[in-house]
């Protein structure tokens, strides 16, 4: 199998069930890694490629649940898709607000699952590309010096050059060069652009005042 194709993990504690699902997961061209119990599951490194989890509600020791909330805050990109031998509605709507892409009742067909994996493989795809991209603009922002995050904290809140000067102490030319700088490291196209970028990175107002008062 190629390093960058998507892996399908299964935790349940019927051998027969993970050895027929291991084969249709594998015939489809995924990467299968299956578990007896939550436990191991979690001792396997978090996968670097997109990738899902199909898994039993009842396991000895931590329960799918458990493991759902564990997840939910340690493997983001890692969506669920729950499997049990009965149906039990409280159980199901808790799975589901918890963000789980499915939950089946087995005997279920073949394709059902294969159509919830392939829609949570697309989740996790989304995830990881969201991941990677926030991971460039934290990047794009660390190699800022202190007056250029200052000038873009109060550039993305609004203001002008002639304002932002006035905040920082400094001239209009000063922070039009300061201002250049800063499109030119975080990668910005437009001002435009660069308010999305702040946006996403989570710069506000407040943080402009912040900025103009260091």
């Amino acid at each position: 199998m190629p390093p960058s194709s998507p892996i399908v993990f299964v935790v349940d504690d019927d051998v027969s069930v993970r050895e027929s699902l291991e084969l249709l997961i594998q015939h489809e061209g995924w990467v299968a890694k299956t578990f007896p119990a939550a436990q191991e599951f979690l001792e396997w490194p978090r996968a670097g490629v997109s990738s899902c989890l199909v898994l039993d509600v009842s396991l000895p020791g931590l329960n799918g649940l458990e493991l759902q909330k564990r997840i939910a805050a340690e493997r983001t990109d890692m969506p669920i898709i729950f499997i049990t031998g009965y149906g039990d509605v409280p159980k199901t709507v808790q799975a589901m607000k918890g963000g789980a892409v499915e939950f089946l009742t087995k005997p279920f067909k073949d394709e059902v699952l294969l159509n919830a994996i392939r829609q949570a493989l697309e989740r996790s795809r989304l995830a990881l590309a969201h991941e990677a991209e926030m991971r460039e603009l934290r990047d794009r922002y660390a190699s800022l010096t202190l007056r250029e995050r200052q000038v873009m904290a109060l550039v993305v809140s609004g203001l002008l050059n002639k304002q932002v000067g006035g905040e920082l102490g400094i001239s209009e030319i000063t922070v039009k060069a300061h201002r250049g700088q800063v499109m030119q490291k975080m990668k910005a196209e437009s001002v435009a652009d660069l308010v999305k970028m702040g946006g996403r990175l989570g710069l506000s107002e407040r943080s402009a005042k912040k900025a103009a008062s260091a």
